[in-house]
């Protein structure tokens, strides 16, 4: 993008300046979570949706409602329970009469799906068929209900959580709706400083109210700024060795990755790594896209898309230590200047 026309180096100037309006605002509501925050501002960036784990009392909630304000996105929530239905998300054909001509119409009610920023409490609280009622929206921003498609309001997100403690009772997601969350953000606890600020700012009569900084037409055109910038070839082959490197079943794969690694990335991975390390290197102020993108996104893109051995969860392995295994064993191929 570096020698990109004026107006697509605007419309990098424009992002960057909407992304810290937004930061600001949120700032003053969350304390601490910069690295979540920038993530998920990564993940909408690059039109993708966000999985979330962290105990409760983290402010996951919290964050993602401000964000939904800042950015003037209608916003809703869904508590995942195991009684929920499908229909509970998408929403049903109902029957009403026809006040002037007295008969009965099938009309649809829509559910709460039909938003742009939709938070999905606790996911893995309701059985699949519920959890599958989302793929379509996810993927292709349409709802389908008694075989009429309807179109999602762009920009389109969803933003789950899971509780990483309590898993009796719980539906685990299956791996082809993890694959369509393009990052898996673990949600930390704050520091000593940070929780401190956080007991004055929710204990006293000061409270802060967010103004609408961006708006979602605004999303979509730094959601196509995002596209623009350019990809070098040795980025574009290190996200593919990277990614093709955690494939147990590829000849080329270390003999530790067959140990530790039971199923690994598809294509989506290597895909959404690069959208992602675009929409990074332009809220650093770059037109262009480095290997430290990559590496700095890899965890978030790559944790749910890795399916650990027996062996690697007995042994204590985390998905995070494979993960930063492979990273150790790429070869450092970034160019001079770039």
């Amino acid at each position: 993008m570096s020698d990109a026309p004026a107006d697509h180096q605007q419309r990098a100037a424009r992002l960057v300046e909407a992304c810290q309006k937004v930061r600001e605002q949120v700032s003053r509501i969350v304390v601490g979570q910069e690295e979540v925050i920038e993530q998920l501002l990564i993940a909408i960036l690059a039109r993708g949706h966000c999985l979330l784990e962290g105990v409760p009392g983290l402010a996951k909630t919290l964050m993602i409602r401000s964000l939904s304000e800042t950015m003037s996105l209608t916003f809703q929530r869904i508590q995942f329970t195991p009684d929920l239905m499908p229909a509970d998300i998408t929403g049903t054909d109902i029957i009403q009469e026809n006040k002037e001509t007295g008969q009965r119409d099938l009309v649809f009610e829509r559910g709460p799906i039909f938003t742009q920023m939709l938070l999905a409490d606790e996911i893995n609280r309701t059985p699949p068929k519920t959890q599958a009622a989302l793929l379509e929206a996810m993927q292709e921003h349409e709802v389908t209900v008694g075989g009429t498609t309807y179109t999602l309001d762009e920009p389109f997100f969803v933003l789950a959580t899971q509780n990483p403690i309590e898993q009796e009772g719980t539906y685990p997601l299956p791996e082809a709706q993890r694959d369509r969350f393009l990052f898996n953000v673990i949600v930390d606890y704050p520091s000593r400083d940070q929780e401190a600020a956080i007991i004055d700012r929710t204990t006293s009569t000061v409270s802060e109210t967010l103004q609408a900084v961006v708006t979602g037409q605004e999303i979509i055109e730094c959601q196509e700024t995002v596209r623009l910038v350019p990809l070098p070839d040795h980025v574009r082959d290190f996200v593919l060795d990277l990614v093709r490197s955690a494939r147990p079943k590829d000849g080329s794969c270390e003999p530790w990755v067959r140990e530790l690694i039971d199923w690994g990335p598809g294509p989506r991975a290597c895909q959404q790594l690069v959208l992602a390390s675009k929409a990074r290197a332009l809220l650093q102020g770059r037109h262009h896209v480095t290997l430290d993108d990559a590496k700095a996104l890899a965890r978030p893109v790559l944790r749910h898309r890795i399916v650990p051995t027996f062996n690697a969860e007995a042994e204590g392995v985390t998905v995070d230590d494979i993960i930063g295994r492979l990273l150790e064993a790429m070869p450092a191929t970034e160019k001079a200047g770039v």
